[in-house]
Protein backbone atom coordinates (compact mmCIF):
# COMPACT_ATOMS: atom_id res chain seq x y z
CA UNK A 1 0.00 0.00 0.00
CA UNK A 2 2.10 2.88 -1.23
CA UNK A 3 0.86 6.45 -0.87
CA UNK A 4 0.00 7.97 -4.21
CA UNK A 5 -0.97 11.49 -3.19
CA UNK A 6 1.02 14.41 -4.55
CA UNK A 7 2.15 16.39 -1.52
CA UNK A 8 2.85 20.10 -1.78
CA UNK A 9 6.27 20.92 -0.37
CA UNK A 10 6.17 23.11 2.76
CA UNK A 11 7.51 26.63 2.86
CA UNK A 12 11.04 26.78 4.36
CA UNK A 13 10.87 27.09 8.13
CA UNK A 14 13.05 26.34 11.10
CA UNK A 15 13.45 22.55 10.94
CA UNK A 16 11.81 20.31 13.52
CA UNK A 17 12.16 16.66 14.42
CA UNK A 18 9.34 14.31 15.35
CA UNK A 19 8.80 10.85 16.80
CA UNK A 20 5.70 9.04 15.54
CA UNK A 21 4.44 6.18 17.70
CA UNK A 22 3.08 3.43 15.44
CA UNK A 23 3.86 0.23 17.34
CA UNK A 24 0.36 -0.85 18.40
CA UNK A 25 -1.36 -4.00 17.13
CA UNK A 26 -4.68 -2.25 16.48
CA UNK A 27 -6.72 -4.96 18.18
CA UNK A 28 -9.84 -2.75 18.27
CA UNK A 29 -9.79 -2.68 14.46
CA UNK A 30 -9.57 -6.42 13.88
CA UNK A 31 -9.99 -8.16 11.49
CA UNK A 32 -8.60 -5.32 9.33
CA UNK A 33 -5.32 -5.25 11.25
CA UNK A 34 -4.66 -8.98 10.87
CA UNK A 35 -2.96 -8.24 7.55
CA UNK A 36 -1.65 -4.69 8.06
CA UNK A 37 -0.88 -2.32 10.94
CA UNK A 38 -3.57 0.25 11.65
CA UNK A 39 -1.44 3.22 10.45
CA UNK A 40 -1.20 1.58 7.01
CA UNK A 41 -4.93 0.96 6.50
CA UNK A 42 -6.30 2.89 3.51
CA UNK A 43 -7.84 6.16 4.65
CA UNK A 44 -9.28 8.51 2.04
CA UNK A 45 -7.20 6.81 -0.61
CA UNK A 46 -3.79 6.58 1.09
CA UNK A 47 -2.38 4.83 4.17
CA UNK A 48 -3.61 6.54 7.34
CA UNK A 49 -0.08 7.54 8.28
CA UNK A 50 0.36 9.40 5.00
CA UNK A 51 -2.00 12.09 6.28
CA UNK A 52 0.11 12.57 9.41
CA UNK A 53 3.40 12.58 7.53
CA UNK A 54 2.18 15.04 4.89
CA UNK A 55 0.84 17.38 7.53
CA UNK A 56 4.06 17.07 9.57
CA UNK A 57 6.03 18.22 6.53
CA UNK A 58 3.58 21.06 5.97
CA UNK A 59 4.16 22.22 9.56
CA UNK A 60 7.94 22.40 9.13
CA UNK A 61 9.04 18.99 10.38
CA UNK A 62 11.97 17.66 8.37
CA UNK A 63 13.04 14.49 10.20
CA UNK A 64 10.72 11.79 11.56
CA UNK A 65 11.57 8.69 13.56
CA UNK A 66 8.89 6.00 13.26
CA UNK A 67 8.71 3.93 16.44
CA UNK A 68 7.48 0.58 15.11
CA UNK A 69 6.78 -2.87 16.51
CA UNK A 70 3.91 -4.83 14.90
CA UNK A 71 4.70 -5.70 11.25
CA UNK A 72 7.52 -3.16 11.27
CA UNK A 73 8.82 -4.13 7.83
CA UNK A 74 5.61 -2.90 6.19
CA UNK A 75 6.30 0.70 7.21
CA UNK A 76 9.65 0.75 5.45
CA UNK A 77 8.10 -0.75 2.33
CA UNK A 78 5.33 1.86 2.34
CA UNK A 79 7.30 5.05 3.05
CA UNK A 80 10.97 4.34 2.42
CA UNK A 81 13.18 7.37 2.99
CA UNK A 82 10.21 9.74 3.24
CA UNK A 83 11.30 11.71 0.18
CA UNK A 84 7.77 11.72 -1.29
CA UNK A 85 6.72 13.88 1.67
CA UNK A 86 9.82 16.07 1.72
CA UNK A 87 10.89 14.28 4.90
CA UNK A 88 13.79 12.20 6.11
CA UNK A 89 12.39 9.10 7.85
CA UNK A 90 14.27 6.73 10.13
CA UNK A 91 12.83 3.56 11.62
CA UNK A 92 13.32 2.02 15.04
CA UNK A 93 11.86 -1.31 16.12
CA UNK A 94 10.67 -2.48 19.55
CA UNK A 95 10.98 -6.24 19.85
CA UNK A 96 8.95 -6.00 23.08
CA UNK A 97 6.42 -3.22 23.79
CA UNK A 98 7.97 -0.45 25.90
CA UNK A 99 4.92 1.72 26.54
CA UNK A 100 4.60 5.31 25.37
CA UNK A 101 7.56 6.61 27.39
CA UNK A 102 9.80 3.65 26.64
CA UNK A 103 8.94 3.89 22.96
CA UNK A 104 9.75 7.60 22.85
CA UNK A 105 13.06 7.02 24.65
CA UNK A 106 13.95 4.17 22.29
CA UNK A 107 13.25 6.31 19.23
CA UNK A 108 15.27 9.23 20.62
CA UNK A 109 18.49 7.37 19.84
CA UNK A 110 17.99 8.39 16.19
CA UNK A 111 17.27 12.06 16.81
CA UNK A 112 19.82 14.53 15.51
CA UNK A 113 19.27 17.73 17.51
CA UNK A 114 20.65 19.17 20.71
CA UNK A 115 19.39 18.89 24.31
CA UNK A 116 17.25 22.06 24.21
CA UNK A 117 15.60 21.39 20.84
CA UNK A 118 11.83 20.78 20.71
CA UNK A 119 10.82 17.26 19.69
CA UNK A 120 7.30 16.69 18.40
CA UNK A 121 5.75 13.38 19.49
CA UNK A 122 2.73 12.21 17.50
CA UNK A 123 0.36 9.33 18.17
CA UNK A 124 -0.38 7.03 15.23
CA UNK A 125 -4.04 6.72 16.29
CA UNK A 126 -5.00 10.36 15.85
CA UNK A 127 -6.30 12.63 13.10
CA UNK A 128 -5.89 16.26 14.15
CA UNK A 129 -6.27 19.63 12.51
CA UNK A 130 -4.77 21.66 15.34
CA UNK A 131 -2.09 24.31 14.78
CA UNK A 132 1.08 22.34 15.51
CA UNK A 133 3.28 25.38 14.85
CA UNK A 134 1.39 27.37 17.50
CA UNK A 135 1.90 24.52 19.98
CA UNK A 136 5.65 24.55 19.27
CA UNK A 137 5.74 28.36 19.60
CA UNK A 138 4.05 28.18 23.02
CA UNK A 139 6.51 25.50 24.11
CA UNK A 140 9.46 27.69 23.17
CA UNK A 141 7.99 30.86 24.66
CA UNK A 142 7.35 29.20 28.03
CA UNK A 143 10.66 27.28 27.94
CA UNK A 144 8.59 24.23 28.86
CA UNK A 145 9.78 20.73 29.60
CA UNK A 146 6.72 19.38 27.79
CA UNK A 147 3.74 20.99 26.07
CA UNK A 148 0.62 18.88 25.61
CA UNK A 149 -2.10 19.40 23.04
CA UNK A 150 -5.45 19.48 24.86
CA UNK A 151 -8.94 19.23 23.37
CA UNK A 152 -12.40 19.51 24.98
CA UNK A 153 -14.65 16.42 24.74
CA UNK A 154 -18.15 15.57 25.89
CA UNK A 155 -17.03 12.56 27.97
CA UNK A 156 -13.56 13.21 29.40
CA UNK A 157 -13.73 10.12 31.65
CA UNK A 158 -12.67 8.00 28.65
CA UNK A 159 -9.36 9.86 28.29
CA UNK A 160 -6.54 11.44 30.27
CA UNK A 161 -8.02 14.48 32.02
CA UNK A 162 -5.64 17.47 32.16
CA UNK A 163 -6.49 20.47 34.38
CA UNK A 164 -4.52 23.70 33.93
CA UNK A 165 -4.19 26.97 35.81
CA UNK A 166 -5.01 30.43 34.43
CA UNK A 167 -1.65 30.60 32.62
CA UNK A 168 -2.18 27.27 30.89
CA UNK A 169 0.30 25.41 33.06
CA UNK A 170 -0.72 21.79 33.71
CA UNK A 171 -1.51 21.14 37.37
CA UNK A 172 -2.26 17.41 37.22
CA UNK A 173 -2.51 14.50 34.82
CA UNK A 174 -5.47 12.33 35.73
CA UNK A 175 -5.48 9.28 33.46
CA UNK A 176 -9.06 8.09 32.77
CA UNK A 177 -10.55 9.30 36.03
CA UNK A 178 -14.27 8.52 36.59
CA UNK A 179 -14.85 12.00 38.02
CA UNK A 180 -13.05 14.43 35.70
CA UNK A 181 -12.45 17.96 36.96
CA UNK A 182 -12.25 19.36 33.43
CA UNK A 183 -13.35 18.37 29.94
CA UNK A 184 -9.85 19.08 28.57
CA UNK A 185 -8.16 15.81 27.65
CA UNK A 186 -4.76 14.63 26.48
CA UNK A 187 -4.98 14.69 22.68
CA UNK A 188 -1.82 12.63 22.08
CA UNK A 189 0.51 15.25 20.60
CA UNK A 190 3.42 16.38 22.78
CA UNK A 191 6.34 18.76 22.40
CA UNK A 192 9.27 17.56 24.52
CA UNK A 193 12.52 19.28 25.27
CA UNK A 194 15.05 16.75 24.01
CA UNK A 195 16.86 16.58 27.36
CA UNK A 196 13.59 15.55 29.07
CA UNK A 197 13.25 12.55 26.75
CA UNK A 198 16.84 11.57 27.56
CA UNK A 199 15.88 11.37 31.25
CA UNK A 200 13.35 8.59 30.58
CA UNK A 201 14.95 5.24 31.57
CA UNK A 202 16.21 3.40 28.49
CA UNK A 203 15.09 -0.14 27.70
CA UNK A 204 12.26 -0.10 30.25
CA UNK A 205 8.48 -0.09 30.01
CA UNK A 206 7.45 3.48 30.85
CA UNK A 207 4.11 5.30 30.51
CA UNK A 208 4.36 9.05 29.94
CA UNK A 209 0.74 9.38 31.04
CA UNK A 210 1.10 7.56 34.36
CA UNK A 211 4.78 8.14 35.15
CA UNK A 212 6.63 10.81 33.16
CA UNK A 213 4.06 13.62 33.17
CA UNK A 214 3.00 13.24 36.85
CA UNK A 215 6.67 13.11 37.89
CA UNK A 216 7.48 16.29 35.99
CA UNK A 217 4.50 18.09 37.54
CA UNK A 218 5.48 16.91 41.03
CA UNK A 219 9.02 18.20 40.42
CA UNK A 220 7.51 21.59 39.43
CA UNK A 221 8.87 21.40 35.90
CA UNK A 222 7.05 23.60 33.41
CA UNK A 223 4.43 21.41 31.74
CA UNK A 224 2.16 23.47 29.52
CA UNK A 225 -1.21 22.76 27.97
CA UNK A 226 -1.92 23.99 24.47
CA UNK A 227 -5.71 24.02 24.19
CA UNK A 228 -7.35 24.24 20.79
CA UNK A 229 -10.86 23.25 19.71
CA UNK A 230 -9.92 22.06 16.22
CA UNK A 231 -10.82 18.81 14.47
CA UNK A 232 -9.59 15.83 16.49
CA UNK A 233 -10.41 12.13 16.27
CA UNK A 234 -9.00 8.96 17.80
CA UNK A 235 -9.48 6.43 14.99
CA UNK A 236 -8.97 3.32 17.13
CA UNK A 237 -12.44 1.83 16.54
CA UNK A 238 -14.09 0.82 13.26
CA UNK A 239 -16.72 3.52 13.65
CA UNK A 240 -14.12 6.21 14.21
CA UNK A 241 -11.89 4.88 11.41
CA UNK A 242 -14.75 5.17 8.92
CA UNK A 243 -15.64 8.62 10.24
CA UNK A 244 -12.08 9.84 9.87
CA UNK A 245 -11.72 8.61 6.30
CA UNK A 246 -15.05 10.15 5.31
CA UNK A 247 -14.22 13.46 7.01
CA UNK A 248 -11.00 13.76 5.00
CA UNK A 249 -12.84 13.03 1.74
CA UNK A 250 -15.59 15.52 2.62
CA UNK A 251 -13.04 18.19 3.56
CA UNK A 252 -14.01 18.42 7.24
CA UNK A 253 -10.31 17.80 7.93
CA UNK A 254 -8.16 19.24 5.14
CA UNK A 255 -5.26 16.94 4.32
CA UNK A 256 -2.35 17.65 1.95
CA UNK A 257 -2.24 13.89 1.29
CA UNK A 258 -5.76 13.74 -0.18
CA UNK A 259 -5.53 12.62 -3.80
CA UNK A 260 -7.91 15.13 -5.36
CA UNK A 261 -10.37 17.78 -4.23
CA UNK A 262 -12.80 17.18 -1.32
CA UNK A 263 -16.25 15.95 -2.28
CA UNK A 264 -19.06 13.50 -1.56
CA UNK A 265 -16.95 10.55 -2.65
CA UNK A 266 -13.49 9.52 -3.83
CA UNK A 267 -13.03 6.92 -6.57
CA UNK A 268 -9.45 5.71 -7.01
CA UNK A 269 -7.68 4.59 -10.16
CA UNK A 270 -8.97 1.57 -12.09
CA UNK A 271 -12.14 1.38 -9.99
CA UNK A 272 -15.40 0.83 -11.86
CA UNK A 273 -18.56 2.55 -10.63
CA UNK A 274 -21.81 2.17 -12.52
CA UNK A 275 -23.56 5.36 -13.59
CA UNK A 276 -26.64 3.97 -11.82
CA UNK A 277 -24.87 3.53 -8.46
CA UNK A 278 -25.12 6.14 -5.72
CA UNK A 279 -22.05 7.16 -3.69
CA UNK A 280 -22.24 9.68 -0.85
CA UNK A 281 -21.13 10.67 2.65
CA UNK A 282 -17.39 10.73 1.97
CA UNK A 283 -17.21 7.19 0.64
CA UNK A 284 -13.91 5.96 -0.80
CA UNK A 285 -13.87 3.30 -3.53
CA UNK A 286 -10.45 1.63 -3.72
CA UNK A 287 -8.30 0.80 -6.70
CA UNK A 288 -9.78 -1.88 -8.92
CA UNK A 289 -12.98 -2.06 -6.87
CA UNK A 290 -16.36 -2.46 -8.57
CA UNK A 291 -19.69 -0.86 -7.64
CA UNK A 292 -22.49 -2.23 -9.79
CA UNK A 293 -25.76 -0.71 -11.00
CA UNK A 294 -28.27 0.34 -8.36
CA UNK A 295 -25.88 -0.11 -5.44
CA UNK A 296 -26.01 2.53 -2.70
CA UNK A 297 -22.80 3.18 -0.77
CA UNK A 298 -22.87 5.86 1.93
CA UNK A 299 -20.21 6.92 4.42
CA UNK A 300 -18.09 3.83 3.85
CA UNK A 301 -14.55 2.71 2.98
CA UNK A 302 -14.30 0.18 0.16
CA UNK A 303 -10.83 -1.36 -0.04
CA UNK A 304 -8.96 -2.22 -3.25
CA UNK A 305 -10.51 -4.95 -5.39
CA UNK A 306 -13.77 -5.23 -3.46
CA UNK A 307 -17.07 -5.76 -5.29
CA UNK A 308 -20.40 -4.18 -4.34
CA UNK A 309 -23.09 -6.02 -6.30
CA UNK A 310 -26.11 -4.65 -8.12
CA UNK A 311 -28.65 -3.18 -5.73
CA UNK A 312 -26.54 -3.81 -2.62
CA UNK A 313 -26.76 -1.35 0.27
CA UNK A 314 -23.57 -0.39 2.16
CA UNK A 315 -23.76 2.21 4.94
CA UNK A 316 -21.15 3.33 7.51
CA UNK A 317 -19.09 0.20 6.88
CA UNK A 318 -15.65 -1.07 5.88
CA UNK A 319 -15.37 -3.61 3.07
CA UNK A 320 -11.97 -5.30 3.01
CA UNK A 321 -9.65 -6.01 0.10
CA UNK A 322 -11.20 -8.29 -2.57
CA UNK A 323 -14.33 -8.86 -0.47
CA UNK A 324 -17.73 -9.21 -2.14
CA UNK A 325 -21.08 -7.79 -1.09
CA UNK A 326 -23.43 -9.56 -3.47
CA UNK A 327 -26.39 -7.95 -5.17
CA UNK A 328 -29.33 -7.49 -2.83
CA UNK A 329 -27.26 -7.77 0.35
CA UNK A 330 -27.32 -5.01 2.97
CA UNK A 331 -24.68 -4.01 5.53
CA UNK A 332 -24.82 -1.17 8.03
CA UNK A 333 -22.09 -0.33 10.53
CA UNK A 334 -20.09 -3.53 10.00
CA UNK A 335 -16.53 -4.59 9.13
CA UNK A 336 -16.05 -7.07 6.29
CA UNK A 337 -12.63 -8.74 6.27
CA UNK A 338 -10.42 -9.28 3.23
CA UNK A 339 -11.78 -11.77 0.66
CA UNK A 340 -14.99 -12.35 2.64
CA UNK A 341 -18.28 -12.95 0.84
CA UNK A 342 -21.75 -11.72 1.80
CA UNK A 343 -24.36 -13.44 -0.33
CA UNK A 344 -27.70 -12.12 -1.61
CA UNK A 345 -30.37 -11.48 1.00
CA UNK A 346 -28.00 -11.15 3.96
CA UNK A 347 -28.54 -8.13 6.22
CA UNK A 348 -25.64 -7.36 8.58
CA UNK A 349 -25.72 -4.57 11.15
CA UNK A 350 -24.83 -3.25 14.61
CA UNK A 351 -21.07 -3.64 14.68
CA UNK A 352 -20.82 -7.16 13.33
CA UNK A 353 -17.35 -8.16 12.06
CA UNK A 354 -16.79 -10.77 9.39
CA UNK A 355 -13.35 -12.42 9.47
CA UNK A 356 -11.21 -12.70 6.31
CA UNK A 357 -12.30 -15.39 3.88
CA UNK A 358 -15.63 -16.02 5.61
CA UNK A 359 -18.57 -16.82 3.33
CA UNK A 360 -22.20 -16.06 4.09
CA UNK A 361 -24.25 -17.68 1.37
CA UNK A 362 -27.64 -16.45 0.15
CA UNK A 363 -30.17 -16.15 2.95
CA UNK A 364 -33.09 -14.11 4.22
CA UNK A 365 -31.82 -13.92 7.79
CA UNK A 366 -30.69 -10.71 9.48
CA UNK A 367 -27.44 -10.76 11.45
CA UNK A 368 -26.15 -8.26 14.01
CA UNK A 369 -23.69 -8.23 16.89
CA UNK A 370 -26.67 -8.85 19.19
CA UNK A 371 -27.51 -12.21 17.55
Amino acid sequence: MEPTAKVTQPMPREPLEAILLVGGKGTRLRPLTLSAPKPLLPTAGVPFLAHQLARAAECGITHVVLATSYRAEMFTAAFGSGAQFGLSIDYVHESEPLGTGGGIRNAANLLRGGPDDPIVVLNGDVLSGHDLRAQVDLHRKKEAAVTLHLVPVDDPSRYGCVPTDASGRVTAFLEKTPNPVTNAINAGCYIFRRSVIDQIPAGQVVSVERETFPSLIEAEAVVMGYAEDAYWLDVGTPEAFVRGSCDVVLGALPSPALDGAPGEFLVLGEASVSADALLSGGTTVGRGAVVEAGAVVSGSVIFDGAVIGAGALVRDSIVGRDAVIAGGASIHGVVIGDEAYVGPGNELAKGLRLWPGTRLEATSIRFSSDT
